[in-house]
């Protein structure tokens, strides 16, 4: 029987029940107002009272409202059919919805109740099968979704039957189980799962080493990330987090992309619905938006809400890597998300910690990025989840709770400067603040090893030492002036402005040079090192300055121009013929470049 219970308190969405019987941490309930159903999160139990927080607005509600609790908690709806979707925090269909505004109460059921999928089996009468076990495939957007034992189901079964290939709906029973005892389970397409509980249904959680390939220089050669690996993008606004976070979802070698807008301004979030079914999937020629899902939730709903779209959006990736596949996770913004907590815990009045957060603002962080990561399931097969949120700091600051907090476990930090997107550098990736701590992985230095340099991480250790030196030099000509300083600074200093020109600047909206493959990556990595190790001869630094515009002039052609074509070709002839003018080195042509 289920409990009820009797609002007694109203602080905005945080309700306090009194309850008749048994409650749980983290019990959804549904509060009564007029006949709208509202739903809630039981946050907090103290005796016989429980405080709630609501995932609607509570205006209207009213002291002795009803409230009746479920007995599970925050549950997701799992099965084909949520690729292509845009859903708000509670996995509600938002296409399903009726009018320009989002109504109390109303809640739609995410996957398509009609639709017919092709389903071939994988498993046969007999076997024994856990929970995850793979029991047949359908298709879905060209993806090969599996249909899994139900992760709740945690005995060992016997299948008893199981359908033969054909088109089904998603309520279809497709197998039949037994367990030791000899009860019988039916299995369809759906399952649910509790978005706050990580589904661990594989064997082991390997460290992620493979790299990820996104594309942007600034990310793949200077701080790469793995696959199942762990970062964040804190910058302010106006500094390029949306773009870049397009380029990365669009570019990434990964097969599954979830974006979860967290607490964005509705007109940030409108963008992404716009802009995504526009973009085209380089790996595939169609629609992006086939192997997209957005989970959106605008700064003006509920904090409750906000809170819930991060472990929709994760909660559905675990059930993406289940399936063998590689899952692209970005989250915007993380902060809103923190924000949120903050509110809640102000309302609950419990001890707060700086800035207001709550004291355990660094576990709950923790927690959640610990459920990315690069898995081995029970059948073999290898799945990842990469996980990427941006931090929105107040003004800038990196040093405030969020960022701070983040910062101790997200492996790679992609700190976004103020100061370089005024100057139009993009992006706008600081490569001094910034870094990849996969760079420490053995794992990840064998793998780099072995498939693309054996001193690919030496180089770019070396670049980044030239970027140092090239900023403090530019602060001393600053200080000095030009003639201030011998002309051999201001080699070293146009040295670090070629790296950054040739390399980490991108342009995002040119056909070649928004996307860099790995291969050629290595030859530009290659070619910039040899150039910042050559012994130039000027005699004043107008000299130094001339030359290195001119260089960095024709590597930025180079860069929007497709390797190996004529263009280029012409373009890499006349930079090693400038070179050759102020130095006695010869430049080695890559035989990919030439």
């Amino acid at each position: 029987m289920l409990t009820k219970g009797t609002v007694r308190g109203i602080i905005s969405n945080l309700v306090i029940v009194e309850v008749d019987g048994p409650v749980a941490q983290n019990e959804i309930a549904y509060i009564d107002l007029a006949g709208n159903r509202l739903m809630a999160e039981v946050i907090k139990v103290v005796g016989n009272t429980a405080n709630l927080q609501v995932f609607e607005s509570t205006r209207g509600l009213t002291i002795g409202a009803g409230v009746e609790f479920q007995g599970h908690m925050l549950e997701v709806v799992l099965g084909p059919g949520l690729l292509e979707k845009n859903l708000d925090g509670l996995e509600n269909d938002l296409d399903k919805m009726e009018g320009i505004f989002l109504r109390r109460g109303e809640y739609t059921f995410p996957l398509e109740e009609e639709k017919l999928w092709h389903f071939v089996p994988l498993a046969k009468v007999g076997d024994k099968v856990t929970a995850g076990t793979w029991l047949g495939e359908v298709d879905e957007n060209f993806q090969p979704h599996k249909i899994m034992v139900p992760f709740v189901m945690q005995s060992e079964y016997k299948i008893k039957s199981i359908i033969e290939e054909g088109d089904y709906n998603v309520f279809k029973t497709i197998a039949v189980v037994e367990d030791n005892e000899g009860k019988e389970t039916e299995i369809n397409m759906i399952q649910r799962w509790p978005v706050k509980v990580p589904i661990k249904q594989f064997a082991e959680k390997p460290r992620p080493h493979k790299l990820l390939e996104t594309g942007v220089r600034a990310i793949d050669t200077f701080n790469p990330i793995v696959e199942g690996g762990t970062g964040f993008i804190p910058g302010a606004f106006g500094t390029g987090k949306t773009v870049l976070q397009h380029a990365i979802a669009k570019q990434a070698e990964a097969d599954i992309v979830i974006m979860a807008a967290c607490g964005e301004r509705a007109n940030e979030v409108v963008e992404i619905f716009t802009d995504f079914p526009k973009l085209e999937d380089p790996h595939t020629g169609r629609k992006l938006m086939e192997r997209t899902i957005i989970v959106a939730n605008t700064s003006n709903m509920p904090v409750a809400a906000r809170e819930a779209s991060v472990y929709t959006a994760m909660t559905i990736g675990e059930y993406y890597r289940s399936m063998g596949l590689k899952v692209l996770l970005m989250a915007d913004s993380t902060s809103r998300w923190a924000q949120a907590l903050r509110e809640m815990s102000n309302r609950l009045e419990e001890l707060p910690g700086p800035d207001g957060f709550p004291m355990d603002l660094s576990a709950t962080i923790s927690n959640f990025y610990g459920r990315a990561g690069h898995v081995k399931l029970n059948n073999g097969a290898e799945g990842s989840i990469t996980f990427i949120g941006t931090v929105s700091p107040a003004g800038g600051n990196l040093k405030e709770p969020v960022t701070e907090n983040t910062k101790k476990v997200a492996r790679c930090f992609y700190a976004l400067e103020q100061d370089r997107a005024d100057k139009k550098r993009y992006p706008a990736i600081n490569p001094i603040e910034s870094y990849s701590k996969y760079f420490e992985y053995p794992e990840f230095e064998s793998y780099i090893s072995e498939n693309i340099s054996d001193n690919w991480t030496e180089k770019v250790s070396e670049l980044k030492t030239r970027m140092i030196r090239g900023k403090e030099i530019s602060e001393q000509i600053n200080i000095l002036g030009d003639d201030g300083v011998p002309v051999e600074y201001h080699v070293t200093f146009w040295k670090s402005e070629f790296i950054d020109f040739v390399i980490l600047q991108q342009d995002s909206f040119d056909d070649v040079d928004a996307v860099t493959p790995l291969e050629r990556q290595k030859d530009m990595l290659d070619l910039v090192t040899e150039i910042c190790r050559t012994d130039f001869e000027f005699d004043n630094f107008n000299e130094v300055a001339e030359f290195f515009k001119e260089l960095i002039n024709l590597g930025r052609q180079m860069n929007y121009s497709e390797a190996g074509s004529e263009r280029f070709n012409n373009y890499y002839t006349q930079f090693s013929e400038l070179v050759s003018k102020k130095s006695d080195s010869q430049l080695i042509e890559s035989q990919s470049y030439i």
